[in-house]
Parts: structure tokens; C-alpha cells; sequence
């Protein structure tokens, strides 16, 4: 399982689940337009990477413990 954090908030995903969910069941408000990733309008940094939660899909587990236990942090 993966663990993304938002705020104060810590939860774990399966890896390959979408980021929509993932981001709706963190509440991260995430703004949507195309829903296709081509407009960049959802677009949030995960652990330091921009990602397009429309698309994108739950990274696998950090091999780092420190990450394992922080969990990978999403900013919007």
C-alpha cells in the first residue's frame, strides 16, 4: 500500500488505483476542466513531481523507510 499525505491528513491507496479517488478521499481540492490531462488545469506536485490527477494512477511504495512511514506528501 502507498501512503499519501495531505496536511495533516494520512491515508493508504492501492498502488494503480486512480489519483482522482485518491485526491477525493483525501479532500484535496483539486480544480478539473478536460478530465484528459491535456489542459494541466488539475495539475498537483506529488513527492516533489507535478502529476495530472485526471490521468494519473497511485505510485507504487517508496523503497525508503523515511517515506514508507511519512508517507509521499501531495501539494497543491
Amino acid at each position: 500500500m502507498t501512503v499519501l499525505t495531505y496536511g495533516t491528513k494520512k491515508k493508504d491507496f492501492k498502488p494503480g488505483s486512480p489519483m482522482s479517488t485518491a485526491m477525493k478521499q483525501l479532500g484535496v481540492p483539486v480544480k478539473y476542466s478536460c478530465q484528459k490531462g491535456d489542459c494541466a488545469t488539475c495539475q498537483i506536485t506529488l513527492a516533489g513531481r507535478y502529476c495530472k490527477p485526471c490521468v494519473a494512477k497511485v505510485p507504487p511504495e517508496p523503497k525508503l523507510k523515511s517515506l514508507q512511514e511519512k508517507g509521499l506528501e501531495i501539494r497543491v
